[in-house]
Parts: C-alpha cells; structure tokens; sequence
C-alpha cells in the first residue's frame, strides 16, 4: 500500500481508528496485542468451515447424525446470543431487549418473538446466555442452530433439552481445538486459511521506532505461534530480520481472561531447545515465556494503567477484563468493520430515500394526531373553537391516512432490505434495527477505541490523538 504519515486523514473509512474514549497514543508506553484475528488474520468463511468439519466429525464419532449437515455462514454472527434454555439464537439491543430470533434455522415469526421475549431482557451475566463475541464462534453457532433441529425432531437420544446439548456442542468444539488436528491443518495449508496484511510489519515497526515497548499475549501455543507470525511478518520485515525482534515480550498459552486476573505460573521458552524452565522470581528479561500473568508484565515493564495499550478481538478475554481489572486502555479489532462498512456505503442511496420517507411519515403522523384531538374536541365540545366541522375534519383525517398507507408502501420493502445488509438473517454486527446492537454497547464499555485492523494504526501514526467524537442525545437535533 505505501501509506505515508501525511496520510492519516485521507485514511479509507473503512481502515479508520474510531474512539469510544479519547486516547493519546503519544503517552502509551507499551503496546500489548493478540495474535488470533488480531496479529493474523483468518479468511473466515475458509477457517469456520474447517472447524465446523472438525466439529461435525467428532460428533459424527460420537453417532449423532450429521452427515449431511453443512456449514453456513449467514445462520450466525458475531454479537448474537444464544438462548440454552429455549434453543434459540437471538439479536438484542443495547438495552437487551431481543428484536430477532430464530429457533433452529428458522426466524421466530413477530407474535411469536413478541410472546417469548416481551417480558426478557438479556443480562449476559446469566448461565442461560451465551454470547458469540468473536469470528471463532460462526461455526458452533452454525452447529447449534443444525442441531436444535435434530434434537426437536428426535433425532439426538440421551440429549436432555437445549442446555445439555449447548454443553455437549461447547465440550465438542474444546475438545476439537485442544486436540491439535485443526490447527495443524492451518499450518499445513497457511495460504489457504490465513490472509496476508503487507501494511502490518510496518506499522509495528512504527511503533518500536516510536518508543513503545511491544509485547505479544496470546492463548495460542508457541509452535503455532512461531509458524504464523513468521509467515505473516518475515516476508515484509528489511534485510531478513525476523518478527522477535519486534517484541520484547512473547507470552503464550496466557490462558486469557484468567491472564488479567489471577497469579498463573511463568515458564520460559528456552532456545533453540523449546524446553520449559520456572521463573519463580517473575519476567527475568525480554524472550519467550508460556503462562504467567498481567501483574508480572507490569513488574517487569515498570509500567501500569494507561501507559499500555492493549489490542484484541474478544471483548471480553481482551479488552474487558483487561480495564475492568487492570485499567489498561484497550482496542478492540473488528474485522468485519471492513465489509459492514462497505454494504452499509452502497446501501447509503436507499438509506437516504428511507430517512427522507420516515420524515414525511412522522409529519402526517403528527398532522394525524392534531386532527384526531380536534375532532374529538368539536365532537365533545370543549376547549378552543374548531372551525371545521366534524365532516371534514374526518375528511381530512381520512387523506392523511391514505397518505400514510402510500408512505408504508415505499416504506416497508427498504426498511426490510435495511434489515438484510450484509447479513441476509441478522443484518450488521454494530445494529439491531434502527438502534445500536447489544454488541455495539459491549465495544462502547470495554473498547477505548476499535478498528479492522492492527494495520490500521500506520494512518494513525504511533504520535496520534484519537479523540472520541461528542456524545449524541436524542435532543441533540432540537438545535440542528
């Protein structure tokens, strides 16, 4: 790409740093970043239906009839939620109330939504929620949705109801990572499965020029970890350098989010052996280390709050806990920023036909209710004088009805096709109809500031103020 530092506020939207809270990053002394869809970048659809194949034959081993079964990737998104206690797969708004549903992999019709969740708010702090915070999650909820089918069919003896058969998915999909055979078929096939960023390379090395002090904590184990940052970074780093020398701190299997908030052991990676050796005493120095935690990287940094910056893609194993607990500033990645944008861009003509349409519609709205009070006033006999009677005062109501009609006409196919933008089922991941996603309000709590990609700080520069934009209120457009 060649971007340069006077570029930043040419910067495409879509490779844009936004903030929730404004952060200086001139006073970031160090720089923590994540690896999985973080660092490297998966091609989703290509990585999701690997797992969901490693899914779908460890329960075809255990005898549960999934042959045919098959991966589709509109039936789940990030943000959603998934109801254990009634089989269902919903989206809600940042207050919590559920605006879609679908039971299976069929959407809950508006009475049906209406008399299941009428009375429920979501609270994520509940057994019975479970979120699907990050892309890892589109193939075990793809399963689920599949299997919520077969299990009301009674296809799936000994599963007893929705909670025992998220468990038994949720077990599967572990038991499918921890085993090895998926990510050894990532690194067998890295072309296929990983998608290259060549900005990347050169805006950590930005950063380090800059000062800050690099570090790199991930759940990923250390040989997996070497393979991919080194075909992601070596190929773009100057004069065969290789990508350690870019971080001070590598720490694998952090087992994050217990990482920020518990005291784990430290191993260090010794080399070229790869053997394990304790360190009792804490992070003796820069180098390779497994486990360990937040507190230790403090200690050694000489650092803590809001001198660091950490990057990540779960919001809650990243960016949530690592405020909640430790203040650290956080960034969320999001990937698919990149893409709702883009939908959202070409969808902006219709966009703007459907806010003009709902603007007259509130007019006549409003024109509707003025009449309706002065028919009833004329028919009553009370307050002011109304000069027309009560012929054409309906007359009059009777029109604006008509024009309303006309108006939900053109209305309602937009609206519908709103609804469908990027995703066919659930539309964007930062939306639930016309308000902001449960989602959404999770990036607006935890995230100090999100974006597509690491890369995407070379518009920013490591010097930048990202400042956050001032909060709108609903009666913020009285003085517009």
């Amino acid at each position: 790409m060649g971007v340069t530092a006077t570029a930043a506020s040419q910067a495409p939207r879509a490779r844009r740093i936004f903030a929730n809270r404004t952060l200086n990053l001139r006073s970031i002394k160090a720089i923590g970043y994540d690896m999985d869809y973080t660092l490297v970048h998966y091609r989703v659809e290509e990585w999701e239906h690997r797992a969901y194949e490693s899914l779908r034959l460890r329960l075809l081993a255990l005898g549960w009839p999934v042959e045919g079964l098959e991966f589709d990737p509109t039936l789940a998104a990030r943000g959603l939620v998934i109801d254990t206690e009634l089989g269902n797969t919903v989206k809600a708004n940042r207050f919590g109330y559920v605006v879609k549903a679908f039971h299976g992999t069929a959407p809950l019709e508006f009475e049906a939504l209406r008399r299941t969740y009428a009375r429920t708010l979501i609270d994520l702090k509940e057994r019975r929620w479970y979120f699907l915070n990050t892309l890892f999650s589109l193939s075990e909820g793809c399963m689920w949705a599949q299997l919520v089918e077969l299990l009301d069919a009674g296809r799936l003896p000994g599963v007893r109801g929705y909670e025992d058969l998220f468990r038994r998915v949720r077990r599967a999909i572990d038991e499918a990572h921890v085993e090895g055979a998926l990510k050894a078929a990532i690194l067998a096939d890295r072309e296929r499965f990983v998608e290259g960023d060549e900005d990347l390379a050169l805006a950590l090395a930005d950063q380090k020029a800059a000062g800050k002090r690099l570090l790199l904590i991930t759940n990923s184990e250390w040989e997996y970890v070497e393979a991919l940052m080194s075909f992601v970074l070596d190929p773009f780093l100057p004069g065969g350098d290789g990508w350690r020398g870019l971080f001070e701190l590598v720490i694998c299997s952090s087992r994050k989010p217990e990482f920020f908030s518990h005291r784990l052991p430290l191993l260090a990676v010794d080399h070229p052996t790869g053997l394990l050796r304790p360190c009792p005493l804490g992070i003796p120095g820069p180098g390779v280390y497994v486990g360990g935690n937040a507190s230790q990287v403090e200690e050694y940094l000489g650092l803590s709050g809001e001198e660091i910056l950490y990057v990540g893609d779960h919001i809650f194993a990243d960016v949530h806990v690592s405020k909640d607990v430790l203040r650290w500033r956080t960034a969320l990645v999001l990937r698919e920023l990149e893409e709702e944008l883009a939908a959202l861009e070409s969808f902006d003509p219709f966009a703007r036909e459907l806010a003009q349409l709902m603007a007259a519609k509130e007019r006549v709205e409003a024109h509707q209710c003025a009449l309706r009070v002065a028919l009833q006033r004329r028919q009553a006999g009370y307050g002011p004088p109304v000069e027309e009677s009560v012929e054409e005062l309906k007359s009059r109501l009777a029109a604006l009805r008509a024009e309303g009609e006309q108006l939900d006409e053109r209305i309602g196919p937009l609206a519908q096709a709103s609804a469908r933008v990027l995703n066919p089922y659930w539309g964007t991941v930062m939306r639930a109809g016309s308000d902001k996603s449960l989602f959404a309000r999770q990036v607006e709590r935890s995230a100090d500031v999100y974006t597509s990609r690491v890369s995407n700080f070379l518009f920013a520069t490591p010097f930048a103020y990202l400042r956050a934009h001032r909060g709108s209120l609903p009666h913020d457009d009285v003085f517009s």
